[in-house]
């Protein structure tokens, strides 16, 4: 993104935010997209994407199984990197954090706002665990969408929201000859310390 320019006076949620709403007003696709790094217990790093669900009380909030290979993980480890990349402006931005689980009543207010699909799979699917084969999960989902007809599906005592609290943000700029622009803030105690990155 040639045009952006990061200044260190304004907080890098602010810059954040403003090069996220860019990417939406411009149309790119999984704009909300970030690849989600954990640790599990043997120190073996593992990486998916997930989607950015907006800001709640200043961290990054996204959804899912608490009981899924990345749930267990971030039980065992909070800390966490996530990365936004949007090829068509050679940009990234890469933010490390701690995550805690959202209040209740905020993942059940979200939940009521997924598709009905989505939320009969979320009763429905052990996350990550084995399966015999993807036939036999689409019965047992057609089996639980039966026992909602007519009704309201909650949200699973076992799904919900995170949020990452930020210790870290890398706003990246692709440049020519891979003279890349890297543009730090690093959390110290409640200030933020700046500073560049060699390319």
């Amino acid at each position: 993104m040639s045009g952006y320019q990061i200044d260190f006076s304004i907080d890098p949620l602010v810059h954040f935010e403003r090069l996220l709403s860019e990417a939406l007003s411009h149309s790119i696709l999984e704009y909300n997209a970030m690849s989600l790094a954990t640790v599990d217990e043997n120190g073996q790093p593992n990486v998916r994407i997930v989607y950015y669900k907006g800001l709640v009380r200043g961290g990054l909030s996204f959804y899912t199984n608490y009981q899924g290979q990345k749930g267990r993980e971030l039980e065992q480890s909070k800390k966490v990197c996530v990365n936004f990349y949007w090829p068509q402006w050679n940009t990234q931005i890469r933010i490390q954090g701690e995550v805690e689980k959202l209040k209740r009543e905020e993942s059940e207010a979200y939940f009521k706002t997924r598709p009905r699909l989505s939320q009969v799979g979320a009763w429905t699917s052990h996350q990550s665990d084995p399966i015999q084969s993807f036939d036999e999960f689409k019965l047992k989902l057609q089996e639980k969408e039966r026992s909602f007809v007519g009704q309201e599906i909650p949200c699973p005592p076992h799904w919900g929201g995170y949020m990452i609290k930020p210790s870290s943000f890398e706003f990246w700029f692709g440049r020519e000859g891979r003279l890349h622009e890297r543009y730090v803030y690093e959390k110290i105690g409640s200030k933020w310390k700046t500073y560049l990155r060699s390319p």
